[in-house]
């Protein structure tokens, strides 16, 4: 790993390293999982909806670009908010997975986003901030039908922007990505070397490397040179 050059030896710090390789991951890591759905992340009861959709689809054992184009797919047939997840007629949701490729688990699924929905509404209303208020809110999330611990953690992690309470977010996967990358794993490091508002991003770049080792390779090369 590259290591702030100190004046003498013409090698770097560690901090000013894992620095480069942050500012590499990044310059790749242009948009989180959410905003590649097309969710503009926001603490109003759809925009969470939505991102609690895409973590479902994403816990699957499914290449992640499918999960995201089921999850733009789903929003796109107008199935947005818990309401019209529930009003959808189980082949709607079937459709709209399989327009977006996410035919291995398209009818399971559609049935867990169903009674999902169903859950939703009878509990919160429609309205995950109030699902924010619970005593433990990840494990009230696992509650919902097709979240478990992955998929709560996914959850977690993209909407810690917004829900700064549980900034910074570190889930296992992107524990992987940084140990892959030589980076620090605390949540509390890797969040010194970013802005608050850059964590999401970074977090779902370190999912990236985990899962793909050409892109780590990658972002190490290029940290070298800097």
């Amino acid at each position: 790993m590259v290591t702030k050059t100190d004046g003498k030896s013409g090698r770097k710090t560690a901090g000013a390293a894992d620095k480069a390789v942050v500012r590499a991951l990044l310059d790749r890591q242009k948009r989180t999982y959410a905003a590649e759905a097309g969710i503009r992340l926001r603490n109003t009861p759809a925009p969470l909806y939505q991102a609690l959709v895409l973590a479902i689809l994403l816990s699957a054992r499914i290449r992640s670009e499918i999960a995201v184009a089921a999850a733009r797919a789903l929003f796109d047939a107008g199935l947005r908010d818990p309401r019209a997840m529930a009003r959808a007629s189980w082949q709607d949701r079937v459709d709209a997975l399989g327009e977006g490729g996410y035919r291995r688990y398209d009818e399971r699924t559609s049935t867990l986003l169903g009674k999902g929905a169903e859950l939703l509404l009878e509990r919160y209303g429609g309205d995950l901030r109030r699902l924010r208020e619970e005593s433990d809110p990840k494990r009230a999330l696992m509650d919902v039908p097709g979240i478990g611990p992955t998929g709560a953690d996914i959850f977690l992690r993209e909407v810690q922007g917004v829900w700064p309470e549980f900034a910074p977010y570190i889930d296992r996967k992107a524990v992987d990505g940084a140990r892959r990358l030589g980076l620090p794993t605390s949540p509390a490091r890797l969040n010194g070397l970013v802005t608050g508002r850059d964590m999401p991003r970074l977090v779902d770049g370190l999912v990236h490397a985990a899962l793909d080792k050409p892109l780590a390779d990658e972002v190490l090369a290029a940290a070298d040179t800097t």
